[in-house]
Protein backbone atom coordinates (compact mmCIF):
# COMPACT_ATOMS: atom_id res chain seq x y z
CA UNK A 1 0.00 0.00 0.00
CA UNK A 2 1.47 3.69 -0.91
CA UNK A 3 -0.35 7.08 -0.57
CA UNK A 4 -0.79 9.50 -3.52
CA UNK A 5 0.03 13.37 -2.50
CA UNK A 6 -0.97 16.61 -3.23
CA UNK A 7 1.73 19.13 -1.63
CA UNK A 8 0.42 22.84 -1.31
CA UNK A 9 2.81 25.39 -1.09
CA UNK A 10 3.33 28.54 0.95
CA UNK A 11 5.65 31.09 1.26
CA UNK A 12 7.19 32.26 4.86
CA UNK A 13 5.07 34.51 4.97
CA UNK A 14 1.85 31.73 4.80
CA UNK A 15 0.67 32.63 1.11
CA UNK A 16 -0.61 29.80 -0.92
CA UNK A 17 1.63 29.37 -4.29
CA UNK A 18 -0.17 26.59 -5.55
CA UNK A 19 0.31 22.90 -6.06
CA UNK A 20 2.55 20.39 -7.04
CA UNK A 21 1.44 17.70 -9.33
CA UNK A 22 0.10 14.52 -7.35
CA UNK A 23 2.92 12.33 -6.75
CA UNK A 24 2.94 8.37 -4.85
CA UNK A 25 5.13 7.55 -2.04
CA UNK A 26 5.73 4.22 -0.75
CA UNK A 27 5.02 4.95 3.23
CA UNK A 28 1.34 4.68 3.94
CA UNK A 29 1.55 5.99 6.88
CA UNK A 30 -0.31 9.85 7.08
CA UNK A 31 2.04 11.16 10.06
CA UNK A 32 5.12 9.72 8.00
CA UNK A 33 6.55 12.61 5.70
CA UNK A 34 10.54 11.87 5.21
CA UNK A 35 9.15 10.21 1.69
CA UNK A 36 7.19 13.47 0.89
CA UNK A 37 10.20 15.67 1.24
CA UNK A 38 12.58 13.28 -0.25
CA UNK A 39 10.15 12.98 -3.49
CA UNK A 40 9.52 16.60 -3.91
CA UNK A 41 13.18 16.85 -3.87
CA UNK A 42 14.01 14.42 -6.29
CA UNK A 43 11.08 15.17 -8.75
CA UNK A 44 10.95 19.16 -8.64
CA UNK A 45 14.08 19.92 -7.31
CA UNK A 46 11.89 21.48 -4.16
CA UNK A 47 13.19 21.73 -0.50
CA UNK A 48 10.03 21.67 1.71
CA UNK A 49 9.20 21.36 5.13
CA UNK A 50 5.54 19.66 6.05
CA UNK A 51 3.57 21.44 8.06
CA UNK A 52 0.73 19.78 8.16
CA UNK A 53 -2.57 17.40 6.98
CA UNK A 54 -5.09 19.30 4.83
CA UNK A 55 -7.60 16.87 3.88
CA UNK A 56 -7.73 12.95 2.47
CA UNK A 57 -10.06 11.22 0.64
CA UNK A 58 -10.77 8.49 3.16
CA UNK A 59 -12.01 8.47 6.93
CA UNK A 60 -8.58 6.73 8.44
CA UNK A 61 -5.13 5.75 7.87
CA UNK A 62 -3.53 4.25 6.34
CA UNK A 63 -3.42 5.12 2.16
CA UNK A 64 -5.38 7.14 0.16
CA UNK A 65 -4.98 10.27 -1.43
CA UNK A 66 -3.74 12.75 0.92
CA UNK A 67 -3.50 16.95 0.49
CA UNK A 68 -0.45 18.48 2.43
CA UNK A 69 0.83 21.72 3.18
CA UNK A 70 4.43 22.71 2.70
CA UNK A 71 6.60 25.51 3.22
CA UNK A 72 9.05 26.87 1.00
CA UNK A 73 11.65 29.11 1.13
CA UNK A 74 11.69 30.68 -2.33
CA UNK A 75 9.08 29.95 -5.03
CA UNK A 76 9.89 26.87 -6.91
CA UNK A 77 11.09 26.59 -10.47
CA UNK A 78 8.47 24.06 -11.33
CA UNK A 79 5.00 25.09 -12.25
CA UNK A 80 2.27 24.97 -9.52
CA UNK A 81 -1.44 24.37 -10.09
CA UNK A 82 -3.46 26.91 -9.16
CA UNK A 83 -5.63 25.49 -6.06
CA UNK A 84 -7.94 26.75 -3.65
CA UNK A 85 -7.73 26.13 0.45
CA UNK A 86 -8.32 27.19 3.50
CA UNK A 87 -5.83 28.60 5.39
CA UNK A 88 -6.98 30.47 7.67
CA UNK A 89 -5.44 29.95 11.62
CA UNK A 90 -6.50 27.69 14.01
CA UNK A 91 -6.61 28.13 17.66
CA UNK A 92 -5.56 24.51 18.13
CA UNK A 93 -3.25 24.37 15.50
CA UNK A 94 0.40 22.95 16.38
CA UNK A 95 3.61 25.23 16.87
CA UNK A 96 5.18 23.13 14.04
CA UNK A 97 2.24 23.31 12.10
CA UNK A 98 2.25 26.71 11.39
CA UNK A 99 4.47 28.77 8.33
CA UNK A 100 7.75 29.16 10.14
CA UNK A 101 7.55 26.72 13.02
CA UNK A 102 9.99 24.24 11.78
CA UNK A 103 12.67 26.98 11.36
CA UNK A 104 11.87 28.16 14.80
CA UNK A 105 12.52 24.52 16.25
CA UNK A 106 15.22 23.63 14.34
CA UNK A 107 17.10 26.60 15.17
CA UNK A 108 16.64 25.88 19.02
CA UNK A 109 17.83 22.31 18.18
CA UNK A 110 21.03 23.54 16.16
CA UNK A 111 22.04 25.94 19.26
CA UNK A 112 21.34 23.19 21.45
CA UNK A 113 23.72 21.03 19.95
CA UNK A 114 26.38 23.49 19.16
CA UNK A 115 26.47 24.15 23.00
CA UNK A 116 26.89 20.30 23.48
CA UNK A 117 29.69 20.66 21.02
CA UNK A 118 27.93 19.22 18.81
CA UNK A 119 27.73 20.55 15.14
CA UNK A 120 24.86 20.58 12.85
CA UNK A 121 26.12 19.23 9.29
CA UNK A 122 22.56 17.70 7.83
CA UNK A 123 18.77 17.67 8.92
CA UNK A 124 15.72 15.51 8.02
CA UNK A 125 12.79 15.35 8.39
CA UNK A 126 10.85 12.49 9.23
CA UNK A 127 7.17 12.74 11.26
CA UNK A 128 4.58 15.48 11.22
CA UNK A 129 0.97 15.30 12.78
CA UNK A 130 -1.10 16.70 15.40
CA UNK A 131 0.78 14.26 18.23
CA UNK A 132 4.17 15.06 17.06
CA UNK A 133 6.76 16.47 15.00
CA UNK A 134 10.42 14.99 14.47
CA UNK A 135 13.34 15.57 12.51
CA UNK A 136 16.82 13.90 12.76
CA UNK A 137 19.87 15.93 13.06
CA UNK A 138 23.24 14.53 12.16
CA UNK A 139 26.71 15.92 12.47
CA UNK A 140 30.38 14.59 12.41
CA UNK A 141 29.73 13.75 16.48
CA UNK A 142 26.95 11.88 15.77
CA UNK A 143 22.82 11.85 15.12
CA UNK A 144 20.06 13.83 17.10
CA UNK A 145 16.83 13.51 17.53
CA UNK A 146 14.89 16.80 17.61
CA UNK A 147 10.78 16.06 18.92
CA UNK A 148 8.12 18.26 19.50
CA UNK A 149 4.58 17.62 20.99
CA UNK A 150 1.98 19.10 22.29
CA UNK A 151 1.38 20.56 25.62
CA UNK A 152 -0.93 16.55 26.77
CA UNK A 153 2.85 15.38 26.30
CA UNK A 154 4.98 18.10 27.48
CA UNK A 155 5.43 15.86 30.55
CA UNK A 156 7.79 13.49 28.39
CA UNK A 157 10.70 14.86 29.37
CA UNK A 158 10.58 15.12 32.97
CA UNK A 159 9.96 10.91 32.52
CA UNK A 160 13.19 11.10 30.41
CA UNK A 161 14.87 13.17 33.56
CA UNK A 162 13.35 10.14 36.02
CA UNK A 163 14.51 7.53 34.01
CA UNK A 164 18.16 9.00 33.29
CA UNK A 165 19.10 9.05 37.34
CA UNK A 166 17.05 6.45 38.42
CA UNK A 167 17.20 3.47 35.73
CA UNK A 168 20.20 4.77 32.77
CA UNK A 169 19.91 3.27 29.94
CA UNK A 170 16.13 2.17 30.04
CA UNK A 171 14.68 5.42 27.82
CA UNK A 172 15.98 7.59 25.04
CA UNK A 173 19.24 9.81 26.48
CA UNK A 174 17.59 13.40 27.23
CA UNK A 175 20.37 16.09 25.71
CA UNK A 176 18.05 19.06 26.38
CA UNK A 177 14.53 20.20 26.21
CA UNK A 178 12.45 23.59 26.66
CA UNK A 179 8.98 24.67 27.89
CA UNK A 180 7.05 24.50 24.52
CA UNK A 181 7.45 20.43 24.17
CA UNK A 182 10.86 20.78 22.64
CA UNK A 183 13.08 17.82 23.27
CA UNK A 184 16.46 16.83 21.89
CA UNK A 185 17.17 13.07 22.20
CA UNK A 186 20.63 11.36 21.59
CA UNK A 187 20.15 8.64 18.81
CA UNK A 188 19.91 5.10 20.05
CA UNK A 189 21.49 2.50 17.29
CA UNK A 190 18.90 -0.22 16.17
CA UNK A 191 15.43 -0.42 15.02
CA UNK A 192 11.82 -0.02 16.40
CA UNK A 193 10.79 -3.86 17.43
CA UNK A 194 7.53 -3.63 15.79
CA UNK A 195 8.18 -7.71 14.59
CA UNK A 196 9.23 -8.62 17.99
CA UNK A 197 8.86 -12.12 18.67
CA UNK A 198 7.48 -14.21 21.80
CA UNK A 199 11.19 -14.33 23.30
CA UNK A 200 11.53 -10.65 22.66
CA UNK A 201 8.64 -9.50 24.14
CA UNK A 202 9.33 -11.50 27.52
CA UNK A 203 12.72 -9.43 27.89
CA UNK A 204 10.89 -6.70 27.44
CA UNK A 205 8.72 -7.78 30.26
CA UNK A 206 10.72 -8.46 32.58
CA UNK A 207 12.57 -5.39 31.78
CA UNK A 208 9.72 -2.76 32.13
CA UNK A 209 9.26 -4.92 35.58
CA UNK A 210 12.38 -3.86 36.89
CA UNK A 211 12.03 -0.76 35.99
CA UNK A 212 8.23 -0.74 37.57
CA UNK A 213 9.33 -2.04 40.97
CA UNK A 214 11.79 0.89 40.77
CA UNK A 215 9.06 3.08 39.84
CA UNK A 216 6.44 2.30 42.63
CA UNK A 217 8.99 4.01 45.21
CA UNK A 218 9.37 7.42 43.08
CA UNK A 219 5.82 7.96 42.57
CA UNK A 220 4.64 11.03 44.42
CA UNK A 221 7.95 12.27 43.07
CA UNK A 222 6.89 11.54 39.16
CA UNK A 223 3.35 13.35 39.72
CA UNK A 224 5.23 16.28 41.54
CA UNK A 225 7.24 16.24 38.23
CA UNK A 226 3.91 16.77 36.01
CA UNK A 227 3.88 13.24 34.94
CA UNK A 228 -0.34 12.73 35.22
CA UNK A 229 -1.56 11.30 38.18
CA UNK A 230 -4.42 8.39 37.47
CA UNK A 231 -4.33 6.31 40.10
CA UNK A 232 -7.49 4.96 41.36
CA UNK A 233 -10.29 7.46 41.59
CA UNK A 234 -8.46 9.76 39.18
CA UNK A 235 -8.45 7.40 36.76
CA UNK A 236 -12.27 7.28 36.89
CA UNK A 237 -13.10 10.81 36.83
CA UNK A 238 -10.54 11.31 34.25
CA UNK A 239 -11.94 8.53 31.62
CA UNK A 240 -15.66 10.12 32.20
CA UNK A 241 -14.49 13.73 31.68
CA UNK A 242 -12.85 13.06 28.53
CA UNK A 243 -15.35 10.84 26.98
CA UNK A 244 -18.25 12.89 28.00
CA UNK A 245 -18.90 14.69 24.67
CA UNK A 246 -18.76 11.09 23.49
CA UNK A 247 -21.54 8.35 22.51
CA UNK A 248 -21.10 6.24 25.61
CA UNK A 249 -24.09 3.98 25.67
CA UNK A 250 -21.88 0.56 24.84
CA UNK A 251 -19.97 1.38 27.95
CA UNK A 252 -22.82 2.85 30.49
CA UNK A 253 -22.73 -0.09 32.84
CA UNK A 254 -18.79 -0.09 32.75
CA UNK A 255 -18.52 3.77 33.21
CA UNK A 256 -21.23 3.42 36.09
CA UNK A 257 -19.38 0.46 37.95
CA UNK A 258 -15.86 1.67 37.09
CA UNK A 259 -15.29 3.49 40.67
CA UNK A 260 -16.22 0.14 42.64
CA UNK A 261 -14.57 -1.48 39.89
CA UNK A 262 -11.10 0.26 40.61
CA UNK A 263 -11.32 0.32 44.41
CA UNK A 264 -11.22 -4.08 43.68
CA UNK A 265 -8.49 -3.34 41.46
CA UNK A 266 -6.62 -1.64 44.55
CA UNK A 267 -7.67 -4.38 47.11
CA UNK A 268 -5.30 -6.35 44.62
CA UNK A 269 -2.85 -5.17 46.32
CA UNK A 270 -0.25 -3.90 43.54
CA UNK A 271 1.51 -0.46 44.08
CA UNK A 272 0.96 2.51 41.76
CA UNK A 273 4.14 3.09 39.65
CA UNK A 274 5.20 4.43 36.36
CA UNK A 275 3.02 3.45 33.20
CA UNK A 276 4.56 4.05 29.75
CA UNK A 277 1.15 4.13 28.75
CA UNK A 278 1.48 2.71 24.80
CA UNK A 279 4.07 0.21 25.41
CA UNK A 280 3.78 -2.19 22.01
CA UNK A 281 6.76 -3.21 20.70
CA UNK A 282 6.94 -0.29 18.04
CA UNK A 283 7.90 1.74 21.13
CA UNK A 284 11.29 -0.23 22.05
CA UNK A 285 14.34 0.02 20.24
CA UNK A 286 16.75 -2.06 20.33
CA UNK A 287 19.92 -3.45 18.19
CA UNK A 288 20.70 -6.86 19.53
CA UNK A 289 22.77 -5.73 22.37
CA UNK A 290 20.58 -3.68 24.80
CA UNK A 291 16.71 -2.13 24.27
CA UNK A 292 15.21 1.12 24.83
CA UNK A 293 11.59 1.50 25.50
CA UNK A 294 11.08 4.77 23.66
CA UNK A 295 7.77 7.50 23.36
CA UNK A 296 6.91 8.27 26.51
CA UNK A 297 4.34 11.18 25.84
CA UNK A 298 1.63 8.80 27.33
CA UNK A 299 2.92 8.23 30.42
CA UNK A 300 1.25 8.13 33.77
CA UNK A 301 0.86 7.14 37.52
CA UNK A 302 -1.01 4.58 37.68
CA UNK A 303 -1.44 0.80 37.75
CA UNK A 304 1.32 -1.58 36.48
CA UNK A 305 -1.27 -3.85 34.52
CA UNK A 306 -2.43 -1.50 31.93
CA UNK A 307 1.27 -2.08 30.46
CA UNK A 308 1.35 -5.51 30.30
CA UNK A 309 -1.98 -5.87 28.57
CA UNK A 310 -0.70 -3.28 26.19
CA UNK A 311 2.06 -5.48 25.33
CA UNK A 312 -0.02 -8.67 24.70
CA UNK A 313 -2.72 -7.21 23.34
CA UNK A 314 -2.62 -7.77 19.21
CA UNK A 315 -1.68 -11.22 20.78
CA UNK A 316 -3.68 -14.03 20.70
CA UNK A 317 -5.35 -15.45 23.93
CA UNK A 318 -3.05 -18.75 23.77
CA UNK A 319 0.49 -16.74 23.29
CA UNK A 320 -0.40 -14.15 25.84
CA UNK A 321 -1.10 -16.24 28.20
CA UNK A 322 2.46 -17.20 29.20
CA UNK A 323 3.86 -13.65 29.19
CA UNK A 324 0.83 -12.56 31.85
CA UNK A 325 1.46 -15.57 33.98
CA UNK A 326 5.43 -14.63 34.08
CA UNK A 327 4.32 -11.00 34.79
CA UNK A 328 2.08 -12.09 37.69
CA UNK A 329 4.68 -14.75 38.69
CA UNK A 330 7.09 -11.75 39.18
CA UNK A 331 4.59 -9.12 41.17
CA UNK A 332 3.28 -12.23 43.48
CA UNK A 333 7.25 -12.64 44.75
CA UNK A 334 7.86 -8.76 44.98
CA UNK A 335 4.79 -7.86 46.52
CA UNK A 336 3.89 -10.88 48.80
CA UNK A 337 -0.15 -11.49 49.08
CA UNK A 338 -0.90 -9.49 46.31
CA UNK A 339 -3.30 -11.04 43.67
CA UNK A 340 -1.97 -9.89 40.37
CA UNK A 341 -4.30 -12.14 38.16
CA UNK A 342 -7.20 -10.57 39.57
CA UNK A 343 -6.21 -7.01 38.78
CA UNK A 344 -5.11 -7.82 35.00
CA UNK A 345 -8.79 -9.68 34.84
CA UNK A 346 -10.67 -6.53 36.71
CA UNK A 347 -8.62 -4.42 34.28
CA UNK A 348 -9.07 -5.75 30.61
CA UNK A 349 -12.24 -3.34 29.67
CA UNK A 350 -10.64 -0.35 31.60
CA UNK A 351 -7.90 -1.25 29.42
CA UNK A 352 -9.36 0.00 26.20
CA UNK A 353 -11.84 2.52 27.96
CA UNK A 354 -9.10 3.97 29.27
CA UNK A 355 -7.29 4.13 25.26
CA UNK A 356 -10.77 5.62 23.71
CA UNK A 357 -10.51 8.15 26.81
CA UNK A 358 -6.80 9.03 25.54
CA UNK A 359 -8.08 9.20 21.64
CA UNK A 360 -11.38 11.57 22.78
CA UNK A 361 -8.25 14.04 24.14
CA UNK A 362 -6.35 14.04 21.28
CA UNK A 363 -10.01 14.76 19.42
CA UNK A 364 -10.65 17.75 21.58
CA UNK A 365 -6.89 19.20 21.48
CA UNK A 366 -6.71 19.10 17.73
CA UNK A 367 -8.00 21.04 14.30
CA UNK A 368 -10.66 19.57 12.43
CA UNK A 369 -8.87 19.10 9.47
CA UNK A 370 -6.62 16.35 11.42
CA UNK A 371 -9.87 14.48 13.09
CA UNK A 372 -9.22 11.25 10.55
CA UNK A 373 -6.08 10.30 12.28
CA UNK A 374 -8.19 9.27 15.83
CA UNK A 375 -12.26 9.88 15.12
CA UNK A 376 -12.57 6.18 14.57
CA UNK A 377 -10.53 5.46 17.14
CA UNK A 378 -12.75 6.19 19.87
CA UNK A 379 -15.75 3.82 18.97
CA UNK A 380 -13.37 1.52 18.07
CA UNK A 381 -11.57 1.39 21.82
CA UNK A 382 -15.06 2.21 23.18
CA UNK A 383 -16.32 -1.56 21.66
CA UNK A 384 -13.35 -3.69 22.42
CA UNK A 385 -13.89 -2.49 26.44
CA UNK A 386 -18.08 -3.05 25.98
CA UNK A 387 -16.81 -6.30 24.38
CA UNK A 388 -14.19 -7.18 27.60
CA UNK A 389 -16.41 -6.07 30.03
CA UNK A 390 -19.37 -8.72 28.59
CA UNK A 391 -17.01 -11.47 28.89
CA UNK A 392 -15.61 -10.97 32.35
CA UNK A 393 -16.82 -12.00 35.41
CA UNK A 394 -15.96 -10.27 38.22
CA UNK A 395 -14.18 -12.23 41.01
CA UNK A 396 -16.87 -11.94 43.77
Amino acid sequence: MSRTVTLVLVDDAGVSLGALPPYEVPEPWWQQVAAIVDEARHRHGVEVAVLRLLTADRPEPPGGHLTYLGQVATPPAVPLEPVSVDLSPHPLRAPWAQPGGPARSLAWAAGELHRLGRPVAGVAQQRTWNLSAIWRLDGPHGGAWLKQVPAFFRHESAVLRWLASAAPGTGPALLAADDTGRILLDHIPGEDRYAADHTERAAIAADHHTLQLCAADHAERLVTAGVPDLRGPALAGWVRDRLAPHDRSAVADLLAGLDDRLDRVRDCGLPDTLVHGDLHPGNVRGDGRRRVVIDWGDAFVGHPAFDILRLTETLDPAAAAPLLDAWAARWRADVPGSDPERAVDLLRPVAPLRLAAVYAMFLANIEPSEHPYHANDVPACLGRAAAEAERMILPG
